[in-house]
């Protein structure tokens, strides 16, 4: 089992940034793909970006050209850099990762980070 542990949430002005981190208890390596979803208050959880072990990454129309999702897989860290932020962005932030091994797919969650985009 693989734990994920968001942190770098937080209440933010509009316009600012923030960065988020995943920290993986084991190597991300293999890991597929590492992802970054987010849910509001009455809202559906939503994919915001993505990156799979080649590096290509998938951003949400909302979010493309503000943030950018990285991962190292040496500190085993996923990223997810928000710039530009909207009061719309305020959300649950949740990363993901997806592995496949022997032709099973394990999918693991963290717990979650709260970004706040207010003035």
């Amino acid at each position: 089992q693989v734990r994920l542990l968001e942190t770098g949430g937080g209440l933010v002005q509009p316009g600012g940034s923030l960065r988020l981190s995943c920290a993986a208890s084991a190597s991300i390596s293999s890991m597929n793909l590492m992802a970054w979803y987010r849910q509001a208050p009455g809202k559906e959880r939503e994919l915001v970006a993505s990156i799979i072990s080649g590096g290509s990454t998938s951003y949400a129309d909302s979010v493309k050209g503000r943030f950018t999702i990285s991962r190292d897989n040496t500190k085993n860290t996923a990223y997810l850099q928000m710039n530009s932020l909207k009061p719309e962005d305020t959300a649950v932030y949740y990363c993901k990762a997806v592995e496949s091994r022997r032709s099973i797919v394990y999918n693991y969650w963290g717990q979650g980070t709260q970004v706040t985009v207010s003035s």
